[in-house]
């Protein structure tokens, strides 16, 4: 049987040879997980050998990330936040840009606001937004039933579920006429153009739908902004995500008479990231 030393170094080779970049770092994180030790175990017992049972799983999860697949949805979760999120195939892996937008909710919301999240996917927005605003509540709308399954199971395990109404919904189509203090949305705002250039992870394993309209990039996100006053408050604020190269555009299908203090916001590599405008009345 081989041990944990011999094991990683075949596993570097194996995912090297897929066009894995840093390889050894992935081998040993595929590892731990597979022996369910961190990663000091594998380094102080370097000699530890394998049983049959753990060789196979190892050879697994190894074949699984060396086809590309994202390490997330083979170990099943992803941190945000500082909370932990359960992810699979269903739902967009989440990632640290987006984070932005729960910093700003908190910032923005007040005692017992009211939140709508357009697209909830796997909840990791709603569901941090809630963890930290104990006063608040929110309606969660997603096209996909199975990815409110992911955003309920997340929102039970953060205990947040009892604040949290999920609803299938393509944009706001099944949205009753409910006012609301915030929405926030990561919508599907790539192109098919941008598709194409996407790494094999993205583009092969997370859900076509939460990544584009098929078209430009910029159907959905022109539908929230342009209803979005239907179901926001005097004052109240839309806070979504877009793309690369989109800010022009994006400020452009705003309605200047109804709605003030448009900005959109860099992330932490400078890429204007996030729209943030306030409705002067509501709809």
């Amino acid at each position: 049987m081989s041990n944990i030393s011999e094991t990683l170094e075949r596993a570097t080779e194996t995912l090297q040879a897929s066009g894995i970049v840093e390889a050894r770092r992935e081998a040993k994180s595929l590892l731990a997980f597979v022996l369910d030790k961190n990663q000091t175990f594998l380094v102080a017992h370097s000699e530890y050998k394998l049983s049959a049972e753990e060789k196979t799983r190892f050879q697994t999860v190894l074949k699984r990330r060396a086809n590309r697949e994202p390490f997330q949805y083979i170990i099943g979760r992803q941190e945000f936040c500082g909370l932990d999120f359960t992810v699979t195939k269903d739902v967009l892996i989440p990632r640290p840009e987006t984070e932005m937008i729960v910093e700003a909710a908190i910032e923005i919301l007040k005692e017992n606001a009211r939140v709508c999240e357009v697209g909830i996917g796997s909840g990791c927005v709603c569901v941090s937004i809630l963890h930290e605003v104990k006063t608040a509540s929110a309606i969660g709308l997603d096209a996909s039933e199975r990815a409110l399954a992911v955003a309920e199971r997340n929102a039970k395990t953060h205990k947040v579920l009892e604040r949290l109404e999920l609803k299938l919904s393509n944009v706001f189509d099944n949205l009753q006429n409910e006012k609301f203090d915030l929405i926030v949305s990561n919508p599907p705002y790539i192109s098919m153009e941008e598709m194409k250039t996407l790494q094999r992870e993205v583009r092969d394993f997370e859900p076509y739908i939460a990544l584009t309209d098929g078209k430009d990039g910029l159907s959905i996100v022109e539908k929230i902004i342009g209803n979005a006053p239907n179901f926001l408050k005097a004052d109240g604020v839309l806070l979504m995500e877009i793309g690369f190269n989109q800010a022009v555009k994006v400020q452009e299908m705003f309605d200047k008479t109804i709605w003030r203090e448009i900005e959109i916001l860099p992330d932490l590599q400078s890429i204007l990231r996030m729209v943030k405008a306030k409705l002067v009345k509501s709809g």
